[in-house]
């Protein structure tokens, strides 16, 4: 007996690839949009029609993010947000309300290193604030106010989470293991309200915060410099990636290209956790 599924579209019914990978009449909200990974991917949504909402600690930084995507023929709102605070992520939610985004980009975290036996109780809940508990409270209330159009939600994780690198990160690493498994959590609950959740997981990218680190290093700071040297010595590409490396990414994990894929995590590492997991086998 032949069983059909009918829920298979057609070869006829197929969407075309440019329309697949438009973001237009999308409305896309990213945090940490200011530099980086974050104005990365205000670019690549940008040129793929999305209208935006920057929201960053620095406003002059989405400022200028702002002004240089003058060329796409997008609307662009500024917020200015300490997102470790959650009353202004609840006034952000409130003074969008009825224009709710599309999309949600969790990008913005911090990673200030310190010695695990050093740690006191104001710098773990600076960083869990701002890198956990705000990916938290932005998702309750991306859920609530589209609970019944769903939508796409992308939260940043790290390579730290799965593989710690470097030392004096353990507070940075427990957040973004956080991340990751409140996005699966998340995933699994609101799919069938409409919702998928995805995590992406870079490596070593080259951005303005690796750039200090590379300073760091050549004021000989030798243990910056050894993680950096072993990074690119395991990693199949032998190189560090670049921001747009994972908003190219963060598109096609906000738009229909990726349809049927949720709960997923993305890494962007040029193959480093591969390798190196390999590499401890033999």
């Amino acid at each position: 007996m032949l069983v059909v599924d009918v829920t298979m579209k057609k070869k006829s019914d197929q969407i075309s690839l440019i329309k697949l990978i438009s973001l237009k009449n999308k409305k896309a909200l990213i945090t940490g949009s200011g530099a980086g990974i974050g104005k990365a991917i205000a670019h690549r949504f940008a040129e793929a029609g999305a209208n935006l909402v920057l929201v960053d600690i620095n406003f002059q930084n989405i400022a200028k993010v702002k002004e240089n995507l003058g060329q796409f023929n997008v609307e662009v709102e500024l917020y200015k947000a300490d997102l470790s605070k959650s009353e202004e992520i609840n006034s952000l939610w409130e003074k969008m309300k009825g224009t709710e985004p599309d999309i949600l980009v969790n990008n913005a975290a911090i990673y200030p290193t310190k010695s695990f036996l050093e740690v006191d109780h104001p710098f773990l809940e600076r960083v869990l604030n701002v890198n956990l508990n705000s990916v938290f409270w932005m998702c309750q209330n991306m859920i609530k106010s589209r609970l019944k159009k769903g939508g796409v939600i992308i939260n940043m994780g790290s390579i730290e989470a799965v593989l710690p690198l470097k030392e004096g990160l353990s507070q940075y690493d427990i957040s973004k293991a956080g991340v990751m498994a409140l996005s699966r959590a998340l995933a699994s609950e609101y799919g069938r309200n409409g919702f998928r959740v995805n995590v992406l997981v870079p490596g070593g990218i080259w951005t303005q915060g690796t750039k200090n680190l590379a300073k760091e290093a050549m004021k000989l700071n030798f243990g910056v410099l050894k993680s950096g040297f072993e990074y690119r010595m395991r990693s199949p590409l032998g190189r560090m990636g670049n921001a747009d490396e994972v908003a190219c990414m963060a598109l096609v994990l906000a738009c229909d290209l990726s349809s049927y894929v949720t709960g997923a995590l993305i890494v962007v590492d040029g193959g480093f956790l591969s390798a190196f997991l390999f590499s401890k086998k033999i």
